[in-house]
This record gives C-alpha cells, structure tokens and sequence, in this order.
C-alpha cells in the first residue's frame, strides 16, 4: 500500500519557533549580568565584554554546522539534544569561578548549541509555511529582541534576590522546559528537514553567490551599526547630555523597535521588492545619523539612536525574507547561516571601534559618522539586488532531484 501523507500543522512549527527562540534570545540580555560577575569573579569588563562577543562566534559557528546535521537525525532530535546541550552550557557557566569556564560554558558550549538550534526551526518552519514566508521570517528574526526583552527584566530581578548564579541555573532549566515543549510541537507540526540539499538553484552558482555576497555586505553596514546602538546605547545617550535613567528606558525602548522593525522588514519583503525595502531601510538609519551630527543633543540622541535601531531591524528582517525569495525552501538554511557570518564580523568591528573611539576622543561623533557612511554603502549595495524571485523551484516538480526529507519523529 502506498505511504500515506504525514499530516502537517504549520501553526505547530511557528509555535515550536516561538517556545524555544524566546529564552535562546536572552543572549542579547548578557549585560544584566555583567556588575554581579564582575563584582564576585573580579573579571574585568573588558573581558566580560568578550564573553559576549566569543557568543555571537559560537553562535555563528553553530548556524553553520546545523546544515551537516540535517541527514543524522530528524528534527525533533536534534532540538531535544542540542536544548539538553545549551542547558548544560548555561549550568556550566552558573559555576563558574574563572574567565576560562564562563566562556566554555556560556560563549562555546551554549553559543553554538542555540545557533544549531536556530537553523533546525527557522529551516523546519521555511517548509511547511506556504505564504508570507518574508513575514514569517522577519518574526523569527524578531523573537531573539523579544526574548531579551522578556529576560532582562526577570535576570535583574533574580540577580537582586537571589544572585547571577541562580538565575542562570533558572535560565538553563527554561532551555530544557521549553527544549521539551518545542520538541513536542515540531513532532505534532509533521516537520522535515532537506537530507539532499545540493544546489538546487535555477541560475549560475555564480550568480547566487554574488547575491549571498550582497545581503552580506548589506545586512554587515546595517548591523555594525544596530548592534553599536544595542551594546552602547546608554552610553552615547550619555555622552549626549542624557541623563541614565533616560538612557536606560530609550534602551529597553530601542530593543523594542529592533524587534519591530525585523518583523515588518519581513512583512514588506511580501510586498515590495527587495531591494527597494533594504535600500530604504538603510535610509531611515542613515537620516537617524544626520540629524544627530547636525543637532547634536540627548533628545536628538535617542531620537537618532531609534531610526539606528529601526533601520538595523527592517533590514535584518528584509534580508530573513530575501533568502525566501531568492533561494528555494529547501536551501533555507544553508544560506541564512552563511549569511550570519556577516552579523557575527559586525558584532566585533564597529561596536569595538566605538569604544576605543570614545577613549580617544570622549564622545561618539565620529563614530556616529562612520555608521552613517556604512548605511549610505548599504543603500546603494542593496539597490543592486534582483528585483525578481530568482531562486524559487517548482516544488510540485516531479523530477529525481527532488530532496529527500527527514520527518520530525
């Protein structure tokens, strides 16, 4: 008897994406913990701010070897084992009581395992979600400032109680509560993975590789900005005149249009050309840098600080749904991950430059200008993006190379 259809329930896998992304996402929440580890380890800030910045690596690292995972298990398998993973790296980290531990714990051990993590759901969900793929990605995208959102409140608290140790153990047993539950989900959703990825593209491998290259640079000039908004918010707020508990809420306000932003980037990808959406995105940041070198004052700063922020979420968000529309359901991950190289480079190149622009000079003005030529590169970077939906093969096609999938169970 033929096989019958496995049943496919797209809600489920958007609900496995969101279970799980949120409590990943509180990597971006890292500095709650800085002044407790700093004050009970004695590890320098400089040092802690490389717990961070060896994360993003970790995660980038993780993202890229989630594609060579596809074929040994099924989805459900790999998000079980690799949440038990995180969680062990997290209770690692927890006990730490040196610099070298803390970095396996929560930088190597956590930070690639979420980054698997990412890739298995966003490509598990990329399959089984027909319509509004761009809408849906930048959603995915915007779950990680939502996550932090939700966490840094809650580790604050919990540190003030019980101490930076205990709410990670808290955070390591929430990775494998919500590890289980997105499990759970992704087996009820029916999802598959793409065993036989290959190149399945409809033009030169060129080509595409010349489009990967682009979103790169255009998702790099708009990140390295975004991110030196989300690391140093408070202190360009304050170097602008503004007072700390100002900066501190316009922080907490700028996550929030980051995440906003990644989910309409996603939205507007559904229904304006790519480039068009990308290019203006790099507009709206590159205006936030103009109005601050020209009226430099703190209302202006975080006024300047939130079209910053926007424009790095719209473009995160339209470059989430471009993979969709450049590139065929199956290859979703493979490229997105490559394509997060980009924000991993961002993360450690103008963030850096920044602080070591305000020991020089005590202020943020050139880097504020630096930002604003790099969103005027992406601008014109991303207008040379295709209009067209280039990527996108017949999946009804009946043809041989058509990909084998690994279920979810």
């Amino acid at each position: 008897m033929p096989a019958q259809p496995r049943t496919q329930r797209p809600w489920a896998a958007i609900a496995a994406v969101t279970a799980l992304t949120l409590p990943l996402g509180s990597i971006y929440a890292f500095s709650v913990f800085l002044k407790p580890i700093e004050a009970e380890l004695g590890i320098p800030r400089s040092a802690l701010s490389f717990v961070f910045g060896l994360a993003t690596v970790g995660f980038t690292l993780g993202m890229n070897l989630a594609p060579m995972l596809y074929r040994l298990a099924s989805p459900a398998v790999l998000i079980m084992t690799n949440a038990i993973i995180a969680a062990l790296g997290i209770e690692l980290a927890s006990r730490a009581n040196d610099l070298p531990m803390l970095l396996l714990g929560y930088s190597v051990v956590f930070g690639v395992a979420g980054g698997i993590i990412f890739i298995i759901l966003q490509q598990a969900v990329n399959l089984l979600v027909r319509t509004r793929t761009g809408l849906l990605n930048g959603y995915v995208l915007g779950l990680y400032p939502l996550g932090a959102m939700i966490a840094a409140p809650l580790f604050g608290w919990s540190n003030a109680l019980h101490g930076y140790r205990v709410t990670l153990t808290g955070l390591a047993a929430a990775l494998l509560i919500f590890g289980a539950v997105s499990t759970w989900l992704t087996i009820h959703a029916g999802s598959t993975l793409p065993v036989r990825m290959g190149e399945q593209q409809d033009g030169p491998a060129e080509r595409h590789t010349a489009i990967t290259l682009r979103l790169c640079v255009v998702f790099f000039l708009a990140a390295a900005a975004g991110l030196t908004v989300l690391s140093q918010a408070v202190g360009i707020i304050a170097a602008y005149g503004g007072a700390t508990t100002t900066a501190l809420w316009a922080t907490t306000g700028i996550t929030a249009v980051i995440a906003c932003g990644r989910i309409s980037g996603g939205w507007l990808v559904d229904r304006f050309l790519v480039p068009f959406v990308s290019a203006g995105a790099h507009i709206l940041a590159l205006t936030g840098t103009i109005i601050l070198s020209v009226w430099p004052s703190p209302v202006i700063a975080v006024l300047a600080l939130v079209m910053i922020g926007g424009g790095y979420g719209l473009v995160s968000g339209s470059t989430g749904g471009a993979v969709a529309v450049y590139w065929p359901k199956t290859m979703y991950g493979q490229i997105v991950s490559r394509i997060y190289i980009a924000w991993c480079v961002a993360a450690v190149s103008l963030p850096v430059l920044a602080g070591h622009l305000f020991d020089l000079t005590g202020g943020y003005r050139a880097t504020v200008i630096i930002a604003g030529c790099g969103n005027l590169l992406g601008c014109i970077a991303a207008l040379g993006l295709p209009h067209r939906r280039m990527g996108q093969l017949s999946e009804n096609s009946a043809e041989s190379g058509q990909p084998v999938m690994r279920s979810a169970a």
